[in-house]
């Protein structure tokens, strides 16, 4: 049996369902694995997902293509690299309080947005903001990441960029209406996120034991897609209490589209983050034109 450790990107939520289906099932257990999950509660995010891989103190991460970017391009390179993608599409948005009058992306000039200080995420958001016709004036604030959306609920903060089926149904649940601003109404061809991530050269190591952590995570996926109430219950186990107050099971739902067919979940479309690469070097957010290629396999999906 051999311990592999996962980083989330956040407190257990319903983006990391598939992961503790798995545990629950002995998915793992079957492919001789014992899965140590890391909540990003444990340290509150002393160390990003993906630091904590770099460092060798995890073996995945769970990440934006984002992250990927930045570590290959940093001044000391590190080899990241995607296995999967959790979701086949978009399922985060920038959120403002409807209560707020703040009904477009432009009319953030001069607010303030509550910012997670990841490399390129303030300057995404303030070419949203002037894509919408605005100059892209945001004031940033860098609160304490698991603090963030509360930062939004009580008027410190104007703007955030949330994941609509967790921070989006627990608004629902508290009646807090949002007004969403997704990247692709505005010009943004935004990449995966998250992305599960680990080290190139370990991968081509171990690609046997990785390929077997994928399968077993692919299969508490594919159970996940379908299965709403059981796969909510699995959850309830692990979430944080602060996270007691959001609808699981309607969370599950409103997921469960994004993942994509259940056989070909993980898929990582080339040319879509090729589109988006090309973007952030458009844009003059990297000054190095990378290839999707050299940031992504899809070998370890294959059955």
């Amino acid at each position: 049996m051999t311990t592999l450790k996962l980083a989330l990107d956040w407190r257990p939520n319903t983006n990391h369902t598939g992961f503790f289906v798995a545990q629950y099932f002995e998915f793992y257990e079957k492919e001789q694995i014992r899965l140590e999950i890391i909540s990003a509660e444990e340290d509150n995010y002393k160390l990003t997902p993906a630091k904590k891989v770099e460092l060798g103190e995890a073996d995945f991460a769970l990440c934006p293509t984002e992250s990927l970017v930045s570590y290959r391009t940093k001044q000391n390179p590190f080899d990241a690299i995607a296995l999967a993608t959790i979701f086949q599409e978009d399922i985060s948005a920038i959120c403002t309080l409807r209560s707020s009058g703040i009904s477009r992306p432009k009319q953030l000039d001069h607010k303030v947005y509550a910012s997670y200080k990841a490399r390129y995420e303030d300057r995404i958001v303030e070419q949203m903001v002037k894509n919408d016709g605005g100059k892209g004036l945001v004031k940033l604030s860098y609160p304490d990441k698991l603090g963030i959306w509360n930062t939004l609920l009580s008027g410190k903060a104007d703007a955030t960029w949330i994941f609509v089926n967790w921070e989006g149904v627990e608004a629902e649940g508290q009646q807090v209406d949002l007004n969403l601003f997704k990247m692709s109404d505005f010009g943004i061809p935004y990449g995966y996120s998250p992305v599960i991530m680990a080290s190139e050269q370990r991968f081509n190591k171990h690609s046997e034991l990785y390929h077997a952590f994928i399968r077993a995570t692919k299969k508490g996926f594919q159970y996940a897609i379908s299965n709403y109430e059981n796969s909510a219950a699995i959850l309830k186990r692990y979430i944080s209490e602060d996270d007691k107050c959001i609808d699981l099971v309607k969370s599950q739902i409103m997921t469960s589209h994004c993942y994509g067919d259940p056989h070909s979940w993980g898929y990582i479309d080339e040319r879509k983050m090729q589109t988006f690469l090309d973007w952030l070097y458009k844009q003059k957010l990297t000054d190095r034109k990378l290839k999707s290629k050299d940031l992504l396999t899809n070998t370890l999906l294959q059955n």
